[in-house]
């Protein structure tokens, strides 16, 4: 009986106290089996006061063996309520970590598929930006082309802020502080034109500008109207004379106000005396590329 007790208190003392399932059904396991001892031990105990009396040596060791026991059993039900509490903690943090990395991933989820979503209208607005760039240049190449024969003082094509511009000059256009358009210039509105109704993706923006001369009379106002009778008459040529689409034409005066240079000299003036012919991709196909990065 001794070598039984001693058995099962050598089995307590070695266990470990480390928080974990497998430990903890252990302790309580080895409870469980003490409590059992302790029962024996105490029908033995009974058994020999019936037979010995309490003086007996047997009786003696039995009873110490006991509260040894019981003992022991105390610091085992101890280990057991301190384990419940560990291990109720540990679920809780578990709990919270699994809440947190669940709405991390969903996090990090989103984050990739906006990335991924970007990154696609980012190849698609540089795949566009090419095509139209190309575009440009092949038709600014037709231009310089067609008014190769053109006096390079009157007509400037160039590609300007992604969009092409023809500047044409006032000398070769109109009249003096008219907005008639000369006959000399009848035959480069035409070739513009044959370009413009070969691109008719593109919008055609015509400006027109002037000097800081203050002119007044009784067909002009001042030169926010002259500018804007310029380039009306121009989109009403471009129409009328050759048919370019008027639902593609903006017209548009910008007076003195978008100078080139200084209106400082004679030189200067004439330069600023000038009328835009913008052809750009169509409004509405812009606004749809700058909606892809929204």
């Amino acid at each position: 009986m001794m070598r039984k007790i001693f058995f099962y208190v050598l089995m307590v003392a070695v266990l470990s106290s480390c928080v974990s399932k497998k430990k903890f059904q252990a302790t309580q396991l080895d409870k469980d089996k003490l409590e059992q001892t302790v029962r024996q031990l105490t029908s033995d105990l009974a058994d020999c006061e019936k037979r010995f009396g309490t003086k007996s040596s047997e009786y003696d060791a039995t009873a110490a063996e006991l509260a040894k026991a019981k003992a022991k059993i105390e610091e085992l039900l101890k280990d057991v309520e301190y384990q419940k509490s560990a291990n109720g903690k540990l679920l809780d943090q578990l709990s919270n970590l699994s809440v947190i990395s669940k709405e991390g991933a969903e996090s990090i989820k989103k984050s990739l598929e906006t990335i991924d979503a970007q990154s696609r209208d980012i190849s698609l607005l540089n795949s566009q930006i090419r095509s139209k760039d190309s575009l440009n240049l092949v038709l600014v190449l037709n231009l310089k082309r067609s008014l190769s024969d053109v006096n390079d003082t009157d007509v400037n094509v160039k590609v300007d802020k992604g969009v092409v511009l023809i500047s044409l000059s006032d000398n070769m256009l109109y009249k003096s502080g008219s907005s008639d358009i000369s006959a000399k210039a009848g035959d480069v509105l035409a070739k513009i034109a044959k370009v413009i109704n070969d691109y008719k993706t593109f919008d055609v923006l015509i400006e027109g500008n002037t000097d800081n001369v203050p002119i007044a009379n009784s067909c002009v106002l001042d030169n926010w109207d002259l500018s804007a009778k310029r380039a009306t008459s121009i989109a009403r040529a471009l129409q009328k004379s050759y048919a370019v689409d008027p639902s593609r034409i903006i017209a548009g005066g910008r007076s003195e106000y978008n100078a080139k240079v200084p209106n400082d000299t004679k030189a200067n003036k004439s330069i600023n005396r000038r009328t835009e012919i913008i052809i750009m991709p169509k409004l509405d196909e812009f606004f749809k590329l700058l909606e892809i990065q929204k």
